[in-house]
């Protein structure tokens, strides 16, 4: 089953219109925006990826969603009809980011074809209000 992963910020719009599968990472899981030592850096950066991967949660949902997707590979629609998968968070240059990746590296161990797209990951950085 072809896969397409997006990875996208909601302070820069909506999600994907398509995505069947949608992961809201804002209310559950720990913002590296407020740490301001990875404010500035996006999912690409080792310590980006190393918060986000050892934030409470994140691993149980990448499982979670990984098994739903396979789920959907097993429907009577698996095959030949593509699944959209949306990861965001609020600026989508870290937590969404970094899951959207390690899940493209997780689905693709399992055979499929994904292709990942980061939306927001280039915009600047949303200056806001602390929590």
């Amino acid at each position: 089953m072809d896969i397409r992963i997006t990875s996208f910020g909601h302070l820069h719009g909506p999600r994907p219109d398509d995505a069947h599968i949608v992961l809201d990472l804002r209310q559950h899981f720990r913002d590296p925006h407020w740490d301001k030592g990875l404010r500035e850096l996006t999912a690409r950066n080792r310590r980006v990826i190393r918060a986000v991967l050892g934030t409470p949660g994140i691993r149980q949902l990448l499982a979670a969603t990984v098994a739903q997707a396979q789920a959907y590979a097993r429907g009577p629609g698996g095959d030949g009809h593509p699944l959209s998968i949306a990861v965001g968070c609020a600026g989508g240059r870290h937590r969404a980011g970094v899951t959207a990746h390690a899940l493209a590296r997780r689905l693709r161990r399992r055979g499929h074809q994904v292709v990942l797209v980061h939306r927001d990951l280039h915009r600047p950085v949303v200056h806001r209000a602390s929590a």
